[in-house]
């Protein structure tokens, strides 16, 4: 891997515009990249094998599949794929179930731009180092 191959990142949302928020901040982040946007988890899932982004954002109420059943299925594509769930406030128990399921973080709407940044900053460049 090059010193200078940006980190790929999805967004899952159903909203367009928090979508477009998520990549406009996701984009100031040295290093890393937003690859690909799906409205629901159904697009997420199949995107997401396209893809193989480094981390997901993952909306938890979307239609046709929620973001827990697509966190499901992407970790059963690769059960080391990085999900952060953002949802809105009132989701204690969702955002519990999503973490149970592995989601690896939590970020709440309304977001801020920091929150986003700190959050996916320390996980796409604090994982563990590999063996040498």
């Amino acid at each position: 891997m090059t010193k200078n191959e940006k980190k790929k990142v999805m967004i899952v949302d159903d909203a367009q515009f928090t979508r477009n928020m998520l990549k406009n901040i996701i984009n100031k982040i040295e290093q890393i990249e937003v690859i690909g946007e799906a409205s629901n988890g159904v697009e997420a899932i199949s995107l997401y094998k396209k893809l193989n982004p480094d981390l997901v954002t993952m909306d938890l109420v979307m239609p046709e599949k929620g973001g827990i059943e697509a966190t499901e299925e992407i970790l059963k594509i690769n059960s080391k794929a990085m999900i952060v769930v953002v949802s809105a406030l009132g989701q204690e128990a969702l955002v519990l179930e999503a973490a149970k399921k592995g989601a690896k973080d939590f970020i709440q709407k309304p977001f801020k731009t920091e929150q986003i940044i700190e959050v996916i900053d320390r996980i796409l460049k604090n994982k563990p180092a590999e063996k040498k």
